[in-house]
C-alpha cells in the first residue's frame, strides 16, 4: 500500500485536535473525542495519564514510544487517528447524540481506504453506530473497512488492567496484518451482452458481485474457476475463456483481513438457467439477477468491481 507523508487535517472550526489520515492506511485509531488535555496540546491521546502511546509502541505498531506531538509520524508506519466526535468536553459524559457524525466516517473510508479503523473504546463505536459492541473485530464494515474495538486508553478506564488492554491492542496488530489470499471470477456475458451478478449481504449493506471465489490448495486457477462456476451456476464445462482484468482489494474476512487479487475471465454463454449446487446462502449471496450495461451505469447500488460498467464497455 502506499501511505501519503502529507496529513489531512481536519479544519479548526470542526475540531480541537487535527485528523493524522492519508490515503490506504493499514489502520486509523478512532478516539471518542478531544480532552482538554489534548484540545491544548493540539495533539491526540495527549493526557499523559492516558496508556494509547505506550499501547502503540508495546503491542508493535510504532518502533519506539512516541511522543503525542509525533503524531504525524504515524502516517509513514500505515497508522492513522481521528475522533468518532469532534467537540472538545471535560468528559466523554458531556457529549450528545448530535456530536457523533457517522457519514464522516463513511466518507473517510470510501475516500480514503483504510484497511480497518479500531475504535478506542467501545463508546466511540456506540457514538456513531448506536449499538453496542465487544471488543474484538466486528461483523460490520464500512465498504471494504474492516472495524475493530479496543478498550478505552483513558485513565477513567482505569479498572482494566494495562495487561488486558495491551493484549486487545496486540489482537489488533496481528489482525491488521493482511493475508493474501487469490480469488477467480468471471464475467458471465450472455448474447444479450448482459452480465450475470449475485447480491452479496453483510451487516454493512449489500453489493452486487461476479461468479467466483478463492483458489483451494492445490488447485490451478482454471480448476478453481471450473468448480466455483459448478456451484455457484450448476454450470459444468463452460469455456473459460480469457483473463481479462485483476483487482487487487482488501477486505475483512472472518477474524482476518485479507488482501484480496481476483482474477477475471470473460465468459460468453447463449443462454444460462442458474441452478446451484450449493447452499448460496451460506455464502451471504442472496439473490441473482442478469445486468445490462446501461442498467449497471444508472444503478445507484453498491458493485465490484466498483467500475464494472466501464470495464465491460471496453471489453465488449
Amino acid at each position: 500500500m502506499c501511505h501519503a507523508a502529507v496529513p489531512v487535517v481536519a479544519p479548526e472550526s470542526e475540531s480541537a485536535v487535527p485528523d493524522v489520515l492519508g490515503p490506504e492506511l493499514r489502520c486509523v485509531f478512532c478516539g471518542i473525542n478531544p480532552g482538554r488535555v489534548s484540545a491544548a496540546a493540539n495533539a491526540h491521546f495527549a493526557n499523559p495519564r492516558n496508556d494509547f502511546w505506550r499501547l502503540l509502541h508495546d503491542a508493535g505498531f510504532t518502533p519506539r514510544l512516541y511522543d503525542p506531538a509525533e503524531q504525524f509520524d504515524l502516517l509513514p508506519l500505515g497508522w492513522g487517528v481521528t475522533n468518532a466526535a469532534f467537540r472538545m468536553t471535560p468528559g466523554s459524559s458531556d457529549l450528545r447524540r448530535g456530536d457523533f457524525d457517522r457519514g464522516r466516517l463513511e466518507t473517510l473510508a470510501a475516500e480514503l481506504r483504510p484497511g480497518a479503523i479500531a475504535f478506542v473504546g467501545k463508546e466511540a463505536y456506540r457514538g456513531l453506530f448506536g449499538e453496542r459492541a465487544e471488543l474484538g473485530p466486528q461483523a460490520r464494515t464500512l465498504g471494504s473497512t474492516a472495524l475493530f474495538v479496543l478498550p478505552s486508553t483513558s485513565p477513567a478506564n482505569a479498572a482494566v488492567p494495562y495487561a488486558t488492554r495491551l493484549e486487545w491492542f496486540s489482537r489488533l496488530r496481528a489482525w491488521v496484518e493482511p493475508r493474501a489470499r487469490l480469488a477467480v471470477r468471471a464475467f458471465v456475458v450472455d448474447t444479450r451482452e448482459r452480465v450475470l451478478l449475485f447480491r452479496w449481504e453483510n451487516p454493512a449493506g449489500s453489493w452486487w458481485i461476479t461468479p467466483g471465489g478463492g483458489i483451494d490448495e492445490g488447485e490451478t486457477p482454471e480448476e478453481a474457476l471450473a468448480r466455483e462456476l459448478f456451484e455457484e451456476l450448476g454450470a459444468a464445462g463452460i469455456e473459460p475463456g480469457a483473463v481479462v482484468h485483476e483487482y487487487r482489494h482488501t477486505l475483512p474476512w472472518g477474524k482476518r483481513i485479507v488482501q484480496q487479487l481476483d482474477t477475471f475471465w470473460l465468459v460468453r454463454v447463449e443462454t444460462l438457467e442458474v441452478a446451484p449446487t450449493v447452499d448460496l446462502a451460506a455464502e451471504h449471496m442472496t439473490a441473482h439477477r442478469w445486468w445490462t450495461l446501461d442498467e449497471l451505469e444508472a444503478t445507484t447500488e453498491r458493485v465490484s468491481p466498483p467500475n464494472l460498467a466501464a470495464i465491460l464497455r471496453s471489453l465488449l
